[in-house]
């Protein structure tokens, strides 16, 4: 089992925690804030020794960091855990560009590092199956994505945090939730070949927008589109289309609240099937779960590093076509 600090005690830092409570492949310990003080009475509650991020580094008890922390801070945390003997787990977005995420991947090889980072979305039964199905062909020739992970976060606990701050969410809130569907993508198409994207200013008077839409074309040759609007209730959508089928899910509760989804699909011939998943699920704790036991030596992870980078040149890319509309293509 490893011992693990939990590195910034936010509001994911307090679901992360509370989410590894009786697994049995990691065990939180501590929590690491730059503001001790504001989160003691936090840390107390989850049964937390209380420190700052470099007593975590020097705390010869603690394997690994999660870190939850501000995606600017990543790579120099990163880079700093793994030079202090850690595991390192990152929060998404990885970093905020290609190059940084190359940096980060290299130091983890060369320290013979698994990094995990937080996509617990892979984990979801639903998308599970939907991955299964299209890497068996049942759909035919992989065509086309469409997706939508809109969630009023605009309006709620985040507003006017740094989660809001254009500096640490260039491509507004697709930066915290369409790279979840990204990574979706990702892992059934393979990597980003071009990106155009476009944001507006609707409700709320965020620098960079409350709604961002972006247009990917693969390298394989399929497209996608995925969109997030900040301040719509929640709402999530992952359909895939095929020469000989499609498949369309539908969540309708936030991870941090559970588990609901529907699956639909159809073949040719236009028969439609339906599947609901709604059984307890905690897709955060088996994403960190599958990532220890990985590091212990048990199956290895489901995320490769070339799909951790292509997924924060994804990121890179939807921040900067979002502030101008143009076409990037991302080498």
């Amino acid at each position: 089992m490893l011992t693990a600090a939990v590195v910034g005690l936010g509001w994911w830092g307090r679901q992360i925690a509370g989410a590894l409570k009786g697994s049995d492949q990691i065990k939180v310990t501590t929590a690491a804030d730059v503001a001790p003080d504001a989160v003691r009475e936090t840390a107390g509650n989850l049964g937390l020794a209380l420190t700052r991020f470099e007593g975590a580094l020097a705390d010869k008890a603690i394997d690994a960091v999660i870190l939850t922390t501000p995606h600017s801070l990543h790579e120099a945390q990163v880079l700093a855990a793994l030079d202090a003997g850690k595991q390192v787990f990152c929060e998404k977005p990885f970093s905020l560009t290609k190059v940084s995420a190359e940096r980060m991947v290299a130091a983890a090889k060369a320290k013979g590092r698994i990094l995990g980072i937080g996509h617990e979305r892979r984990f979801e039964p639903a998308m599970e199956e939907v991955a299964r199905r299209v890497g068996a062909g049942e759909i035919g020739t992989l065509m086309h994505f469409e997706a939508n992970f809109s969630y009023d976060v605009g309006r709620a606990r985040v507003s006017g945090s740094w989660r809001t701050d254009p500096k640490e969410a260039p491509a507004a809130i697709w930066t915290g939730t369409g790279v979840h569907l990204s990574d979706l993508m990702i892992s059934m198409a393979g990597p980003v070949a071009a990106v155009q994207a476009f944001s507006a200013r609707r409700v709320l008077e965020q620098a960079n927008g409350d709604i961002v839409t972006a247009h990917l074309r693969f390298a394989g040759g399929a497209t996608g589109m995925v969109s997030c609007i900040a301040v719509t209730p929640f709402f999530n959508r992952f359909a895939v289309f095929g020469s000989g089928g499609w498949l369309d899910v539908h969540d309708y509760v936030h991870p941090s609240v559970g588990y609901d989804a529907e699956l639909a699909w159809s073949h040719e011939g236009g028969n439609i099937e339906r599947k609901k998943f709604a059984a307890p699920v905690d897709t955060v704790r088996a994403n960190l779960d599958a990532w220890a036991a990985a590091v212990q030596g048990g199956k290895p992870y489901r995320f490769t590093t070339g799909q951790i980078v292509a997924n924060t040149a994804v990121v890179e890319a939807v921040g900067r076509s979002s502030a101008t509309g143009e076409l990037l293509v991302i080498g």
